[in-house]
C-alpha cells in the first residue's frame, strides 16, 4: 500500500540559531546557478556552460518571534549569522522525515510595516546563506 497522504503545513519544523521557531508564518528557500548555452560552429548549442550557485530565501515571522530573534542578534538581526535547520514530514502518517540545513544565513532587510485594522505584526525576513544540505 503507497501512502498518498502530502506533507502539510502542521508537518514543518524550523530551527532557527538552535531554537525551534513557533512564531514561523512562514519560510521559502531556494538555489540557483548561472548557466549559459555556449555556441560554436553551426546555429544550435554545443553545450550548456554552469558558473556561480547562490543561495537565497525569506523567513516570515510575528513581531514576538522577531523581538526574540533581535535579542539574541545582539539588537540588529542584519550582523547576525546562523544555521536554519527546516524539517517536514509526520512519522506519526509514515512519512519520511526530509531536513534542510541552511547554513551561514545572514539577513538582508529588517523592515517594518503596519497597517491600520491589523491583528498582529508579521515581518518578512529576506536571506541569503552559504550552502544549502539535505539529508532525509
Amino acid at each position: 500500500m503507497v501512502n498518498t497522504r502530502e506533507y502539510e503545513w502542521a508537518d514543518v519544523t524550523v530551527v532557527v540559531a538552535g531554537r525551534k521557531v513557533t512564531g514561523l508564518r512562514g519560510v521559502k528557500y531556494a538555489s540557483k546557478q548561472e548557466k549559459e548555452v555556449l555556441h560554436a560552429s553551426g546555429n544550435k548549442p554545443m553545450s550548456i556552460q554552469r558558473g556561480n550557485k547562490t543561495y537565497q530565501g525569506e523567513l516570515t515571522l510575528v513581531q514576538s518571534e522577531y523581538e526574540a530573534l533581535r535579542r539574541a542578534s545582539g539588537g540588529d538581526i542584519l550582523d547576525a549569522s546562523i544555521d536554519i535547520v527546516a524539517s517536514y514530514g509526520n512519522p506519526t502518517h509514515g512519512d519520511v522525515i526530509t531536513t534542510d540545513v541552511l547554513i551561514g544565513v545572514e539577513f538582508t532587510e529588517d523592515s517594518t510595516e503596519w497597517k491600520q485594522g491589523d491583528k498582529f505584526q508579521e515581518k518578512t525576513l529576506p536571506f541569503i546563506f552559504l550552502d544549502l544540505k539535505n539529508k532525509e
